[in-house]
């Protein structure tokens, strides 16, 4: 083994590290797979005086959609802000290239909101957190004519 290297410990890696390490590990999966073509997608529920009360975050890489967070207020849940917010995510996804989408989800959260969108189980942590799952889901996109 080489001594000249050490292990060291960042105490707030979002300063230095996460550019350096990100990077490298970018560039090794260019390498590899091509460029990913890496998009945010962002779409805001918002009140009439522009107030974010939910939304859906996520971003693609090669022909994939990785939604990253959904969320609606809790007085607002139940009346649909949820589906449209998927719905706009998926098929703008979809205009921009996107095949696939994928997600994950506790199971306190809304694994069966998902279900009822045509997500497909493919993965499930027991206990996390404890007394709890993490379910992993994916869906195939339908093509859309740009």
């Amino acid at each position: 083994m080489d001594e000249k290297y050490e292990i060291i410990y960042i105490d707030k890696p979002e300063e230095s590290a996460w550019e350096i390490i990100g990077r490298g590990l970018q560039d090794y999966n260019v390498q590899q797979a091509g460029a990913d073509k890496f998009q945010r997608l962002c779409f805001a529920l918002c009140t009439p005086n522009q107030e974010i009360v939910g939304g859906v975050l996520g971003e693609i890489y090669w022909d994939w959609c990785h939604i990253d967070l959904l969320w609606v207020k809790e007085e607002l849940r139940g009346h649909g802000y949820g589906h449209r917010l998927l719905t706009a995510i998926e098929d703008e996804a979809s205009r921009r290239g996107a095949k696939h989408v994928f997600l994950d989800t506790f199971s306190f959260q809304a694994p069966d909101f998902y279900r009822q969108h045509g997500y497909r189980l493919y993965g499930e942590l027991t206990n996390f957190p404890a007394g709890h799952q993490r379910y992993f889901f994916t869906k195939e996109l339908t093509a859309h004519d740009l």
